[in-house]
């Protein structure tokens, strides 16, 4: 089976209110999307495990893995950060979110699946080493990539983050690790504002409100695409944040499906020519239900090709 689908049904129990924009009903749009489209009967489906403790160690410090853990609520809400909630079921959340990356790397690693798309929530890419922000409690890609340099002896991953938003946590986590060429686009200045230096192997694409999508894909192939092919990745990974898309009201891109088929595709043939095809996506951002539904059923049927 060429790609493997990853979600569990605790991800759609992190809920912090109606009014909050990361809401379970952003997974109830991407499986209704679907089925609608037929892709539901043509891939793979898997239930992840809870990632453990061991697992968040790879990315996070461990007292804030285990302040986490101990300000879990048993009711009511708490706050890790201004924008970052949790309830008495965030934490099991969190943990199927990360254990779907951890699967996604043994199962495209032994050849169970050439690609994988973990469907997860909460997101990850804003949660540094020690902090969580930005809807994100542990950074779902990060483990990811600490996990599959750590069992299978990777020394080259490539970490593509596409959301409207920049991947603070994740540049946090690899500023020193030059085993990982982590590329980030995303709207400046906007959240998170405060934006990292960058160096050689983190390649930061500030983009203005109103990008588009020609915009978009000339700055990509202009700053990206050269470097990644030299970098020859033995695992490409993708933060994929779907809020750039013009219906999404987080952010002030315009971009429209066809751009989220383009980069996924460039990315594709790099996976082809470099790691036997071998690449795994986790959800990220996108809010505007429909639009998020229609652009990940987009990206998935750009990786099978």
């Amino acid at each position: 089976m060429s790609l493997v689908f990853i979600s569990h049904p605790d991800c759609g129990l992190h809920d912090v209110g109606d009014d909050h924009p990361e809401h379970p009903d952003r997974l109830y749009a991407i499986n209704d999307r679907l089925i609608a489209s037929g892709l539901d009967f043509s891939i793979l489906k898997a239930t992840p495990e809870a990632a453990s403790k061991e697992h968040l160690y790879l990315a996070h410090d461990r007292a804030y893995v285990d302040e986490v853990f101990n300000k879990t609520p048993a009711h009511g809400i708490v706050h890790l950060d201004p924008d970052t909630q949790m309830m008495p079921r965030s934490l099991d959340a969190a943990l199927y979110a990360v254990g779907a990356n951890v699967l996604a790397v043994d199962m495209v690693m032994t050849g169970e699946a050439k690609q994988a798309f973990c469907a997860v929530r909460p997101p990850g890419h804003h949660a540094e080493k020690a902090k969580a922000m930005g809807f994100c409690i542990f950074n779902n890609i990060a483990v990811a990539a600490r996990y599959a340099m750590e069992k299978y002896g990777l020394t080259r991953i490539a970490i593509v983050d596409f959301d409207v938003h920049h991947g603070n946590g994740t540049e946090d986590i690899f500023f020193d690790d030059e085993r990982v060429l982590f590329c980030s686009s995303f709207q400046y200045p906007f959240y998170p504002y405060d934006i990292g230096p960058g160096n050689e192997h983190i390649l930061n694409l500030p983009l203005p409100a109103g990008t588009d999508g020609d915009r978009f894909m000339e700055a990509v192939t202009d700053q990206w695409l050269e470097k990644l092919d030299a970098f020859a990745p033995q695992l490409i990974l993708i933060s994929a944040g779907f809020d750039g898309h013009f219906e999404d009201d987080m952010a002030h891109f315009k971009l429209v499906e066809y751009d989220y088929d383009w980069i996924t595709r460039e990315l594709k043939q790099l996976a082809i020519k470099h790691c036997d095809g071998k690449m795994i996506s986790t959800l990220e951002g996108g809010y505007a239900l429909s639009a998020l539904g229609r652009s990940v059923a987009t990206h998935i049927k750009a990786m099978l090709g």
